[in-house]
């Protein structure tokens, strides 16, 4: 059975920090890339960040570059993301994605509000 579980998320004042986890069982995790996306109510689904399988190259959306960090740890299959400076603007449900060129699985998403 294949598992995404997000935690994380809650509740922060603008400025504040939150880091989102994502545990993964049920495939081989080292050999897929993964993701965080955000969807705010009334948008499309957009990627936040990634991080490649093979040597960890990141990316990440314009908007959260210099803020955001996504990182990996393949021995407890999980990914993280460290959420700093946040802005309202950041408020949405993150979901965690891994994929290869031939699967894609999904997290059941945590809600990141951002508010004074």
């Amino acid at each position: 059975q294949v598992q995404l579980v997000e935690s994380g998320g809650g509740l922060v004042q603008p400025g504040g920090s939150l880091r989102l986890s994502c545990a993964a069982s049920g495939f081989t995790f080292s050999r897929y890339a993964l993701s965080w996306y955000r969807q705010a109510p009334g948008k499309e689904r957009e990627l936040v960040a990634g991080i490649s399988s093979g040597t960890g190259s990141k990316d990440y959306a314009d908007s959260v570059k210099d803020r955001f960090t996504i990182s990996r740890d393949n021995a407890k299959n999980t990914v993280y993301l460290q959420m700093n400076s946040l802005k309202t603007e950041d408020t949405a449900v993150y979901y965690c994605n891994a994929y290869n060129s031939w699967y894609a699985y999904w997290g059941q998403g945590t809600q990141v509000t951002v508010s004074s």
